[in-house]
């Protein structure tokens, strides 16, 4: 009977919910510009205010009602910052304020400058009706447009900033993540990302919602020991202002190689995850195992990135391998974020490219891969506490 009812919720979600509104793994190459940058952001500043005002109202509105899977078993409230509070780091597990284990499920946003016209409160709240809890703010650091090379440094900041705020607004938890991808080394600009991140932690430090990703993909050559090096560099400026932050960490080879991090683990620092992207044509069984390997070791692993098609973006998605990879995270109760918000004409965007919404998705503005998402946030929920 549970899962009767569950597949009859899952059905009215697809047709009348929507009211409102790239590891790339081997992909080195990723530039693009937007002529409705500008005008986006500016469109989001003027709404910044009043969701401001509603912010603390909007804080405490879920409530702890049990939720169900398709399968008819009871799963946790879908974690949410009113109810769960600020999360840290017990063991490798993610938990919330009562020690209670919380697993995210989320969609990143592509480039801010490429994509800013989705960081707005309808679009966030248009996610929480499908089941997602948390919102990765993906910040290119390097690449055109990027944070520390010719992109508008007060135009980015203002997007991650109405972007936690939205996923505020929304009783969600967001990522700020700074996107090292085609610089190679984190280290590059090492000096930026400290004083980066010492202005959004002194920011956001009151906040519940609020993760910190340091460094998206390293690769080209970038060693564990040249992450470790970065990480000892950033961290003390997020943690002279938010003790307690959960703090992601990338891992060499495109945030793959977490075999590394098992071997020699950032010490000295509670609340330190470390992250593991893949794409599920692309990678399978062998980075499986290279997961179970770390998880089994003790290794606090939060998967901030993967797609279902090649990992260059594109390629044909590969249903079959994605779900084993999903049954996989839930085993061990990781977290999940899935790469990318926007209508670009790739395999691994979450739209069409016919879609010109930036709210209010239906079933049909989906692509194949924003399909597939949608089916497995409704089957692991079939209610979404707003």
């Amino acid at each position: 009977m549970k899962k009767y009812i569950a597949l009859v919720l899952a059905a009215v979600l697809v047709l009348g919910i929507f009211t409102g509104c790239g590891n790339k793994g081997n992909k080195e190459t990723e530039s693009q510009t937007d002529e409705k940058a500008t005008e986006s952001v500016n469109s989001t500043e003027n709404n910044t205010e009043d969701s401001t005002q509603n912010s603390t109202e909007n804080q405490n509105v879920a409530d702890t009602e049990q939720l169900t899977t398709e399968n008819g078993q009871e799963s946790s409230v879908l974690a949410c910052p009113s109810v769960n509070g600020k999360l840290h780091v017990e063991g490798c597990k993610l938990v919330d304020q009562n020690n209670n284990e919380v697993q995210l499920r989320g969609v990143s946003t592509h480039g801010l400058a490429w994509y800013p016209q989705y960081v707005t409160n309808d679009c966030f709240a248009t996610l929480k009706s499908f089941g997602v809890n948390v919102v990765r703010l993906a910040m290119y650091t390097y690449e055109s447009g990027g944070y520390c090379t010719d992109g508008d440094r007060q135009q980015l900041e203002t997007l991650v900033q109405n972007g936690v705020q939205y996923a505020f607004n929304n009783d969600m938890y967001v990522i700020i993540d700074w996107h090292v991808l085609n610089e190679g080394n984190p280290n590059r600009y090492s000096d930026v990302a400290k004083t980066f991140f010492a202005k959004m932690a002194q920011q956001y430090a009151s906040y519940n919602n609020v993760i910190y990703e340091i460094c998206n993909e390293p690769c080209k050559g970038a060693t564990w020991g040249d992450v470790k090096f970065y990480a000892s560099e950033v961290i003390p400026s997020i943690r002279s202002y938010d003790k307690d932050a959960v703090i992601l960490i990338g891992t060499p080879n495109w945030s793959q190689d977490v075999d590394e991090a098992v071997k020699d683990p950032v010490t000295g620092y509670d609340n330190i995850m470390y992250t593991l992207h893949f794409y599920a044509a692309t990678h399978k069984e062998d980075l499986q195992n290279k997961l179970k390997s770390a998880a089994d070791a003790g290794l606090p692993i939060f998967v901030s990135e993967f797609g279902i098609c090649s990992a260059d973006g594109n390629g044909q998605v590969d249903i079959d391998s994605a779900n084993s990879w999903i049954s996989l995270l839930d085993s061990y109760g990781i977290s999940y974020v899935c790469w990318n918000l926007s209508n670009k004409d790739e395999k691994s965007a979450l739209l069409t490219p016919a879609c010109d919404k930036t709210s209010g998705f239906t079933y049909e503005n989906l692509s194949d891969e924003g399909k597939w998402l949608y089916g497995v946030l409704t089957s692991h929920v079939t209610q979404v506490l707003n």
